[in-house]
């Protein structure tokens, strides 16, 4: 199961995002965001999207949350480990893998670079306790998605279909610093 490291508020100079529990009363503005032709582009109804949200927070499958910059809120963020699945497509991947989906909400906060910076921050907690890998899986026609994670240093594993849908399957390693030995 996947900590709370990626509670926060920016705390260090480089850091622009806060990330933040998603709550119930999140949801009307989720519902917004999903009816957005950006985001309903690559997700499902905002009324699907939002039942499956409602029952990934009970059991616990998925950490949703709200990422918020400035002190705004601007992103939906999910985060899952797919071992925890035992049909998950993406349990191939090495133990210690978290994956995320992204939305970003509002249309004037789109193509501001907030997707890869969230992608960046997010992964550097994560890497901090201990992931070694963060996939995100966006579909293979979204070259908007596929370019921001590209800058981020996310690479090209493979491209899939799943229950899903079709994913461009892609990877941000973690790189472990080897020390050197006298």
């Amino acid at each position: 199961m996947l900590s709370d490291c990626w509670l926060s508020t920016p705390s260090e100079p480089d850091e622009r995002y806060g990330f933040r529990r998603l709550h119930r009363a999140d949801f009307p503005r989720l519902a917004q965001w999903f009816a957005e032709p950006h985001v309903r582009a690559w997700w499902g109804a905002a009324e699907v999207e939002l039942e499956a949200i409602a029952r990934a927070m009970e059991t616990g499958e998925i950490q949703p949350m709200i990422v918020e910059w400035e002190g705004r809120p601007i992103a939906y963020l999910q985060a899952y480990d797919p071992h925890r699945e035992r049909d998950h497509p993406y349990r191939d991947q090495p133990v210690a893998t978290v994956g995320i989906d992204m939305a970003i909400g509002a249309p004037e906060d789109v193509g501001r670079g907030h997707g890869g910076g969230i992608a960046l921050q997010f992964a550097a907690r994560l890497f901090a306790t201990g992931t070694l890998r963060i996939i995100v899986d966006p579909h293979p026609e979204n070259s908007r998605a596929i370019r921001a994670y590209e800058k981020s240093g996310f690479r090209f594993i493979d491209q899939r279909h799943s229950h899903y849908g079709p994913a461009y399957l892609m990877a941000l390693d973690h790189q472990i610093e080897e020390m050197d030995t006298p």
